[in-house]
């Protein structure tokens, strides 16, 4: 081995092709793996049975970030972990939440984040991120369930009561809310109607560029967030059918409060996204009626898909 060590000195090309073989023979590493977007519930308050309550998570270096927790959240999640292979999303690593306001559909699901990975395992605290009010409800809902904590602590089960621990940041104004090695999110500022306050969210994570918007009517802040994004996850209802069922001006709630399928069209083409996601989405009329997609791209040229509960991008 030395001589040859002492023969590669004096000729390059000899040392080039050894440091190539050497290369070959060690193990390869891993290319960074990309942030992915999974949509847990794409519905609505309506009790459809093919999407459960509004919830997505962000997956990145090994993290999962919910971002809502609508009905059946934990048990959809559970679902994803398996369908995709993904430890992050197994109930008892559910550890960080972000609420984007306190509508009911959006937070059905919350104590179930609380407790339930709590019962199966879960040893971290509760990390949970989310508009001024998100403190008093947790405090309600600890002590709508104070006889089963005790039970659960003090019975035959003996669970440890300070993994059920759950530290919440309530978010006085739009801007960074959380930051660690796997991601950065920051608040926007949306109108939801007479919420005083609601949100969605941007984040950078595993090299993408990620917005969430939550319950909204048009808001400049989101174009603002994604300006050219990779993910752009908007809420939608049919403009289309709205006009059939509400009329010209019967629709003045959803008008203040969520976004149609001709004004997410002049959104996004400002907002440019690689990719739009539709979820939330307001039919008015049996969903295989109703084309969402095919009302945004009258108008919107770009990447367009209708989520479904369970999919990943």
């Amino acid at each position: 081995m030395r001589s040859t060590l002492v023969h590669c000195r004096r000729d390059p090309v000899v040392l080039l092709k050894l440091l190539c073989v050497l290369a070959a023979m060690m193990p390869s590493m891993p290319a960074a793996e990309k942030a992915r977007v999974i949509l847990l519930g794409t519905g609505t308050p309506i009790p459809d049975p093919t999407a459960s309550g509004p919830a997505v998570a962000v997956v990145a270096g090994g993290q999962a970030y919910l971002f809502d927790a609508g009905a059946g959240v934990v048990r959809q999640a559970q679902a994803a972990s398996q369908k995709f292979g993904i430890e992050a999303l197994r109930a008892t690593n559910l550890t960080r939440l972000f609420i984007t306001h306190l509508h009911s559909d959006h937070t059905l699901g919350y104590p179930d984040v609380i407790l339930t990975p709590w019962v199966v395992g879960r040893k971290q605290p509760l990390e949970v991120y989310g508009p001024i009010g998100t403190a008093a409800m947790t405090d309600h809902l600890r002590q709508a369930y104070a006889a089963d904590i005790k039970i659960r602590t003090e019975g035959l089960e003996h669970l440890n009561p300070g993994a059920l621990t759950v530290n919440v940041h309530e978010i006085a104004e739009p801007g960074p809310v959380y930051r660690d090695a796997n991601i950065a999110i920051r608040a926007i500022g949306v109108h939801h109607g007479s919420w005083p306050q609601a949100f969605g969210y941007a984040m950078d994570a595993g090299g993408r560029t990620i917005v969430i918007s939550g319950d909204t009517a048009p808001t400049a802040a989101i174009v603002e967030a994604c300006h050219g994004c990779d993910v752009l996850v908007h809420e939608v209802y049919s403009a289309d059918w709205a006009k059939i069922v509400f009329g010209s001006h019967g629709a003045d709630y959803h008008k203040d409060f969520h976004t149609s399928t001709d004004e997410l069209a002049e959104l996004a083409a400002k907002a440019k996204p690689k990719l739009l996601v539709l979820y939330h989405q307001l039919y008015f009329a049996p969903r295989d009626q109703v084309d969402l997609e095919k009302e945004i791209r009258r108008t919107y040229p770009g990447n367009v898909v209708s989520g479904r509960d369970l999919t990943s991008y």
